[in-house]
């Protein structure tokens, strides 16, 4: 990432897609934002510009207005949003001459003359120029002369965003550093230069840097002892913060911020530290005598190392035992996936997760480069290959986490891919599996074959995607980027809730693959659970990395399958009538194979209705156990069947009508 101080000295951008705000503690709703400017920027083969300023523009605007408490310095604000994958960031100097300009000037001398943007993303209600004279619709009007476009941050995302704002402050202010996480994604910063204190934490075995912060508007969580995270020169050490008035000395006037940092015996005066607020241990209080502090301090320290190390674990703050999110990735034979795409699953992971690659009795020898290239990701070897479906139930009986991704190895992540859906599932516990937008790998503006950017299923039991109808795969333009329920999430990267995975007994083995995610997804439904994807999460997929989706083995499979599911979850009354029609609709699709000459394929077919009719009385038997594990778990009382449920045929639709994107099939 870039950062630029000097307008004047700006590189000509290629195709900028730009975003203005003041981004104070780049929280999850700000994370949003700079995910669709990354996305727009891909796939216009562009660049993300994220435009902020310095100082804050309320210190210009408001002089004496005392009460604005910033969650970042500028630097910290920096820190951050390269980390979220920003190409570059421009520091706008905000002084009372750039706050005159008008609204005309501000468009044509600023936005268009120093950036030549191609798309501006902001919120509906963004207003610029002097007395507040531009609007939306004003930078609309001026993009058609040039040459950019707009794009709107829907009103509920900016409101979002300024309540989260709004939440983290009062939770800092609590000293609730564990729901500030929560919100922002990352933990809380306090960071200086290390000044000269009086050295009465030396003197008690317990030295300390002594903070100077750079801001003195930035918010500062209130007194006590903290278990903290110390970067100093690029490297991160164990520590405890103190912030107060030191009542047992002296109950000095000012405020200080000090840190214990553990095993560290550097003189750093003078130099930059930054601290990371993990958890809040304890009120500052007044001691009879320094031997009495010294001994607590010896309790505070033990206390931050069993949280630092819980932290390091990869623990989710606050909960003991099993890990928040297990990343599990079944692998067969695809070594080359693995080395190419872990890096970025490692790069871009969470300090709350585990990563476990899952082999199905591969002979390419992918567990001995894991052990030698990725000695931090854990394996699990199922000695055959059981398929997807059996595989993951394999493996996953082995893994303990609250939360379960299922991860195909053919699968490049984002940056930012994983806050928005853990958000997500936290924030509704109804919420049982979801899945990200899912992008091609090979084509990043369309959407990829197997899920796109959620699935939905039809009157007939056919699935298709929102940006894919059987074949037809959209280009991704953010027409599907508001996360929504729909009726199954993909199997390619599919987040559930473990407890209800086990408890509705996994995947269908006897499935192989194909298919079992809508069946697992469609057994959380009719127990009441919602099903949703979450665009604001995005992935890129190989597609047939694993399974080409133009086999005969793969056409088996998906007729196979899908009468199966059918099977199992349909109401009685419905079968009747349905499955003599799919087996028409078939023969259908086999008379269009033998058309195009794919007589393997209509072997396929004839194979599928064999298997599945030859297993009607074990099916039978899955159905009369699925609807008494459904019964069991039902929440409210009714099933919730109908979102991500088209009433009509997609089929005819697609063939007949000729409606081949899914925004068409509702016009």
């Amino acid at each position: 990432m870039k950062v630029h101080w000097d307008l004047d000295n700006l590189p000509a951008f290629k195709n900028a897609v730009i975003t203005i705000g003041s981004f104070d503690g780049v929280h999850r709703g700000h994370q949003r934002i700079i995910e669709k400017i990354r996305q727009l920027a891909q796939s216009n083969e562009g660049e993300s510009v994220v435009i902020t300023f310095h100082p804050h523009p309320r210190q210009i605007v408001y002089p004496k207005d005392g009460s604005l408490k910033l969650l970042n310095t500028t630097q910290e604000k920096i820190r951050l949003l390269e980390l979220y994958g920003v190409d570059h960031v421009v520091v706008v100097p905000f002084t009372v001459e750039f706050s005159q300009l008008s609204a005309d000037e501000y468009i044509q001398k600023f936005l268009v003359g120093k950036f030549r943007p191609a798309y501006i993303v902001i919120g509906y209600d963004h207003r610029f120029g002097l007395n507040r004279q531009g609007d939306i619709n004003y930078l609309r009007w001026y993009g058609k002369e040039a040459g950019y476009e707009v794009i709107e941050i829907a009103r509920q995302e900016v409101d979002e965003i300024a309540v989260s704002s709004s939440k983290i402050r009062t939770a800092l202010e609590q000293g609730d550093m564990h729901t500030a996480y929560s919100l922002m994604g990352h933990y809380y910063t306090l960071s200086g230069k290390v000044v000269h204190g009086e050295k009465i934490g030396s003197s008690i075995g317990y030295p300390t840097a002594n903070i100077s912060l750079s801001q003195k508007e930035k918010l500062v969580p209130p007194s006590g002892i903290f278990a903290a995270w110390v970067y100093h020169a690029g490297k991160r050490y164990q520590g405890m913060l103190y912030i107060g008035k030191r009542p047992t000395i002296n109950n000095a006037a000012q405020q200080t911020i000090e840190v214990n940092i553990f095993d560290f015996n550097e003189d750093i005066y003078g130099e930059e530290i930054l601290v990371e607020m993990v958890e809040y241990l304890r009120a500052d209080i007044k001691f009879e005598s320094l031997e009495a502090l010294g001994l607590q301090m010896s309790k505070d320290k033990e206390n931050s190392e069993k949280v630092l190390a819980k932290n390091e674990k990869a623990n989710f703050p606050g909960k003991k035992g099993n890990a928040k999110l297990a990343i599990v990735i079944l692998n067969f034979n695809n070594k080359r996936y693995l080395q190419q795409f872990l890096p970025s699953i490692i790069a871009h992971g969470s300090p709350f997760q585990q990563i476990f690659v899952a082999d199905n009795g591969s002979s390419d020898e992918s567990l001995r480069m894991l052990s030698q290239q990725f000695p931090t990701v854990k394996r699990l070897d199922l000695q055959q290959n059981h398929g997807y479906a059996q595989g993951y139930n394999l493996a996953l009986h082995q893994i303990d986490a609250e939360y379960y991704c299922l991860l195909n190895s053919d699968v490049e992540v984002s940056p930012n891919w994983l806050p928005p859906i853990l958000q997500a599932m936290e924030s509704d516990k109804m919420l049982a599996a979801c899945q990200p937008k899912i992008l091609d790998f090979n084509n990043k503006s369309r959407f990829e074959y197997a899920g796109a950017s959620g699935g939905w299923l039809d009157g007939l039991g056919y699935p298709f995607c929102r940006g894919r109808i059987f074949g037809e795969v959209e280009t991704d333009k953010g027409q599907y980027d508001d996360m929504q329920e729909v009726f199954w999430a993909s199997g390619a990267a599919l987040f559930v809730k473990a407890q209800l995975f086990h408890q509705l007994g996994g995947f269908d083995g006897d499935y192989f693959a194909h298919a079992e995610e809508i069946d697992l997804c469609w057994r959380m439904k009719r127990a009441g659970y919602k099903v949703a994807v979450v665009p604001q999460s995005v992935v890129y997929h190989v597609g047939g990395g694993t399974l080409s989706y133009n086999t005969p083995r793969k056409t088996y499979l998906n007729f196979r399958n899908t009468l199966s599911t059918i099977f199992k979850n349909e109401p009685a009354q419905k079968l009747v009538w349905l499955l003599l029609l799919r087996m028409i609709l078939d023969g259908v699709a086999g008379a269009l194979f033998l058309f195009q000459g794919k007589f393997a394929h209509i072997r396929s077919i004839l194979q599928a209705h064999i298997s599945f009719y030859s297993c009607l009385p074990q099916l039978l038997k899955k159905r009369r156990h699925n609807q008494q594990l459904v019964r069991q778990l039902r929440k409210n009382g009714r099933p919730n069947l109908a979102t991500g449920r088209y009433r009509g045929s997609v089929v005819w639709q697609y063939f007949a009508v000729g409606k081949h994107r899914f925004q068409d099939l509702f016009q």
